[in-house]
């Protein structure tokens, strides 16, 4: 039989569980490899903390070996602690970004020491489980819970670098080179279609359960906004004139004295330029803005004439197909993202130019869905109907509500274990320090429908 790339079927063999077994080994490395390039860096830098935003990096390091430790050493494998001294320390809620410095941490060869000897015993419960029996290990989720969030700490993690000042530590690649697109937005017609999952084996609590959504039509960009669309924007005085802001948007506007997105300068001659993992460079026109807040882009798409999409006009867009009426996994089908699809995994350290992807594009031919920059969306964050808590209460019940807004697609640091098309996550609308872009929508008219 054909397994799964994300599970283990209900009447799963031997064969099978081997076969998962083997996967969950290879994304754990995966996962770890990653870990240590970001920490691969002088004691110094590790142990610093380059903006109240963020943790020291070795605070993450460290993190990401407790998390495993007591979901996969002591809970999935019924084993001894081997440092439940340290519990408190890299608890997420009990302390702060900004205080995480002054705790006393693991030093840097005593995290690696263990997140090291951590994973050695994961190693050892994951040969001998037979991942199944409870819904925390049916289909290896656990495991896979672990993997993804060890690769939502190295997003952070490179978030951190961004931060960091002096010279360069990080290089990758450039993206591939884009093209130019047919249309600059497009039709989604009116009517039903599915948002979330119940059927993927490693989806998180707040992306089930499936359920049916019933929309007007709507038109959306085929792709982010770009750099160049958006420095008109600024050269327009969007930053001056609070018509675009909302309220609390231009209060934080001028507080924070605003004026461009983050990391971008101007020099005398007027050319924007920008900082990016300890390099200076000229701001590249054809590359989706990233580093903007939600207020940033909520006062663009208003200077534009339009809006922000919703997160189920998003997710629309993404994942339906009109000749089918059906609902894909991805915007280019129910396969795996490979890297002919979309900018993941930290292989290039920027988005990638307008059209540089034709293969991830979706049936109605909205580009750059996944990967390149996370996007605003309008939408609050709040649950789904019938949502259930699970594993625990903090990953997602405790932040719906408040001031939060939605962000959907994944970036160019977000690995492929977690961009899924139905994937959500959640930020304060005045954060800028995360690889955040966004794309417009707007109404569908009588003309459009015509069309």
């Amino acid at each position: 039989m054909t397994m799964p790339t994300t599970g283990v079927p209900t009447t799963a063999t031997t064969a099978d569980v081997e076969i998962l077994r083997t996967r969950v080994a290879e994304l754990l490395a995966a996962a770890r490899r990653r870990s240590q390039l970001l920490t691969d860096i002088d004691d110094a830098e590790l142990t610093a903390q380059h903006s109240p935003l963020m943790s020291p990096l070795v605070w993450d390091l460290a993190h990401v070996g407790s998390q495993e430790e007591i979901w996969l050493v002591r809970d999935v494998g019924g084993r001894e602690p081997l440092r439940p001294d340290i519990d408190g320390l890299y608890d997420a809620f009990r302390h702060n970004r900004a205080s995480r410095v002054h705790l006393p941490l693991l030093g840097p060869a005593e995290a690696r020491a263990y997140v090291a000897e951590v994973r050695d015993k994961v190693l050892d419960v994951l040969a001998g489980h037979p991942l199944r029996g409870r819904p925390l290990v049916d289909h290896a989720f656990a495991f896979a819970m672990i993997v993804q969030h060890e690769q939502q700490h190295d997003e952070t993690m490179l978030a951190t670098h961004q931060l960091r000042r002096g010279p360069a530590v990080l290089d990758a690649p450039a993206p591939p080179p884009g093209r130019p697109l047919p249309r600059e937005e497009v039709l989604v017609p009116a009517g039903p279609s599915t948002m979330g999952t119940s059927s993927e084996p490693w989806a998180l609590d707040n992306e089930r359960p499936a359920h049916v959504v019933d929309l007007p039509a709507f038109v959306i960009d085929t792709h982010p906004v770009t750099n160049g669309q958006y420095m008109e924007f600024v050269a327009a005085g969007g930053y001056r004139d609070p018509r675009w802001w909302s309220d609390v948007g231009w209060r934080h506007c001028v507080e924070e004295g605003l004026f461009a997105p983050r990391f971008w300068q101007q020099d005398g001659s007027g050319t924007w330029y920008r900082r990016r993992f300890g390099r200076v460079e000229p701001v590249p026109a054809d590359e989706p803005a990233v580093h903007v807040s939600y207020h940033e882009a909520e006062a663009y798409a208003a200077w534009a004439g339009r809006r922000l999409p919703t997160e189920a006009e998003w997710e629309k867009a993404a994942r339906y197909d009109p000749v089918s009426g059906r609902t894909r996994r991805f915007p280019w089908g129910d396969t795996d993202p490979t890297p002919g699809h979309a900018n993941l995994g930290q292989r290039h350290l920027q988005p990638a130019p307008v059209g540089a992807y034709p293969a991830g594009a979706s049936p109605l031919g909205v580009h750059q869905l996944i990967g390149d920059v996370w996007e605003w969306c309008a939408s609050d964050w709040h649950p789904y109907p019938g949502f259930t808590a699970f594993p625990y209460e903090e990953y997602s019940e405790v932040f719906f509500g408040g001031d939060y807004k939605v962000l959907r697609g994944g970036s160019f640091a977000t690995d492929t274990t977690v961009a899924r098309a139905t994937f959500r996550n959640w930020d304060h609308p005045i954060r800028r320090q995360i690889f955040s872009g966004f794309r417009t929508a707007r109404d569908a008219r009588p003309a459009d429908l015509a069309a």
